[in-house]
């Protein structure tokens, strides 16, 4: 039983399974403002149920994706080397019947949801396997995860069977696609003499971390106008605008905090606040919805 436990501890940092907390909440977002569009009604509990299993499901599988295609760009960087993969904690046979077994919950969620669903479910899976190849050709990199995550809110939204073509959902995921970016931009400051090293392209490697980080602050501005828009385009009332003030000001801090000439807070911006941001822009729209 050990072992199973140690295994299975193994499983969820190989997945890095705390970091749902990113795009689920905006996921649940894009629910409740589709039902809300649709019939001004919640959405049903067994839709954030299936909700919940197909963003888990499709996070998983894209991790154990990008983890097996960098896993020689892991091993030779001192930060993640330690990592699952690299570092040989996991057998060949077991991660690819992990990530069987995640693909599997992703697909037959997808069955439990609006039917429009079920034509959908190829994109964000090839958003997903694109990804990791895109750091060997363009810094642009960190704006294609940002399109993984921002595909949160679209989803939600059409799960929940309201319709694809209202603004809003499109708005929200950009603001998604952005806030994203902007972190991610962050978090390659880590990486960048190891990225120039190995030819790896992010902002940071290409263009140098001062530039990089401004590149960054725009994106977070754009992210909290696209954030206030579509919410007012989906009939948001102020729980939702205050819920985006509170972000705002979070991500003020976080471009704070974080300096090219010192960078020793990194982690307190990518995780830390990140994950509060993503909650507290979730409990805006929760309680935006329960005055409604």
């Amino acid at each position: 039983m050990s072992k199973a436990a140690e295994k299975f501890r193994i499983f969820l940092e190989l997945v890095k399974f705390e970091h749902s907390i990113f795009a689920l909440p905006y996921a649940y977002i894009g629910a409740l403002y589709g039902a809300a569009v649709l019939a001004n009604e919640w959405p049903k509990l067994s839709d954030l149920l299936w909700i919940t299993v197909v963003m888990v499901g499709a996070r998983a599988f894209a991790f154990v994706v990008n983890r097996a295609v960098d896993k020689e760009i892991d091993a030779r960087n001192p930060r993640t080397a330690g990592r699952a993969i690299p570092a040989g904690l996991i057998k060949a046979w077991e991660l690819w019947l992990f990530s069987a077994v995640m693909l599997g919950a992703y697909l037959f969620g997808v069955w439990q949801l609006a039917p429009v669903t079920r034509l959908l479910w190829p994109i964000p899976l090839a958003a997903f396997m694109i990804y990791p190849y895109t750091k060997r050709f363009t810094p642009l990199c960190h704006y294609w995860l940002g399109l993984c995550l921002g595909l949160a809110p679209v989803g939600g939204w059409v799960a929940v069977g309201a319709p694809i073509g209202h603004l809003s959902p499109w708005v929200l995921g950009g603001a998604v696609l952005l806030w994203t970016a902007g972190f991610d931009i962050i978090y390659a400051t880590q990486d960048v003499e190891c990225d120039q090293r190995d030819d790896v392209h992010s902002m940071p490697a290409d263009l140098g971390i001062p530039r990089a980080l401004v590149q960054t602050r725009i994106s977070h501005v754009l992210t909290v106008i696209l954030l206030a828009y579509g919410g007012y385009v989906a009939g948001a009332g102020w729980a939702w605008f205050l819920g985006v003030g509170v972000a705002g000001a979070l991500l003020w801090y976080e471009n704070n905090i974080v300096k090219a000439t010192d960078l020793t807070k990194v982690n307190a911006a990518f995780f830390t606040v990140n994950g509060v941001i993503a909650v507290i822009v979730f409990v805006g729209a929760l309680v935006d919805r329960l005055l409604a």
